[in-house]
């Protein structure tokens, strides 16, 4: 394998804390919709997680149309990502994405959005593939 980036952020305060960035992209405030007042203050996790893998994945789509020798155009992709508790007492996440793909029937359209879903590598990191090393710094 071969890196082509990497990306930094760092968070101060967790959920309700702040967002940054060395390159100074990133310098949010996060809002914590489980936290009356804090709730509206600015974006939280899973809005950004949602955001950042509608990109990935709408980049993956292109990529699978272009594989299946269908030009995709105009298109758009809404990933809804929802915060979820389970039956322990842990947490975890659970996302839909949905696809606009005007001109293109919907058995291909499903076709391609599948075909992204193996290469994206939001999707992949969901399934278990990301690599994730833990250091105490």
């Amino acid at each position: 394998m071969k890196t082509l980036f990497t990306a930094e952020a760092i968070s101060k305060g967790g959920r309700s804390g702040t967002l940054n960035s060395p390159e100074g992209h990133l310098d949010i405030t996060l809002g914590n919709p489980l936290e009356k007042g804090i709730e509206k203050r600015g974006p939280n996790p899973e809005l950004l997680f949602a955001g950042a893998y509608s990109a990935c994945y709408h980049g993956a789509l292109v990529n699978a149309g272009k594989a299946l020798e269908t030009p995709i155009k105009d298109s758009t992709v809404r990933a809804l990502v929802s915060l979820i508790e389970d039956d322990a007492g842990g947490y975890g996440l659970a996302v839909e994405l949905h696809a606009e793909m005007p001109g293109i029937a919907r058995d291909l359209a499903q076709k391609i959005m599948e075909k992204a879903h193996v290469t994206c590598p939001y999707s992949k990191a969901l399934r278990g593939g990301a690599a994730v090393t833990l250091v105490v710094d």
